[in-house]
């Protein structure tokens, strides 16, 4: 027995002495994910303008943003974002709201304008 009076060892174990995954808050990939993938919508500034690149998750979560318009190569322009809440986006003349997981979700790029500002 330790100090604590557990058995040496039992930490990782659960109440039947299934063993239990310690969840780890970060890892490298998601550390350096934004290096290799891109950045996601959720770190993009107000009043910049993107192109949807890739989008992770599900496919409920997928099927969702496809009904309100997030489709590969679709034009973004982020109305708002503090850094914390939702984030507004403007898409097809539409604003939506977007929760912050689900904006870290959406893979995107810089948009590049065409000669008439598109």
């Amino acid at each position: 027995m330790t100090k604590m009076g557990a058995r040496k060892g039992s930490s990782t174990r659960g109440v039947r002495g299934v063993l239990r995954r310690r969840k780890r808050h970060w890892s490298r990939f998601h550390l350096h994910r934004e290096a290799h993938d891109g950045p996601s919508l959720g770190s993009v500034r107000c009043g910049e303008a993107v192109q949807i690149r890739k989008m992770d998750g599900g496919h409920q979560f997928l099927s969702r943003l496809a009904s309100l318009g997030f489709t590969p190569g679709a034009h973004l322009e982020v109305i708002q974002n503090f850094g914390h809440g939702p984030i507004i986006v403007r898409l097809r003349d539409t604003r939506v709201a977007l929760g912050r997981g689900e904006a870290k979700k959406i893979l995107v790029h810089r948009a590049i304008e065409d000669e008439d500002g598109r």
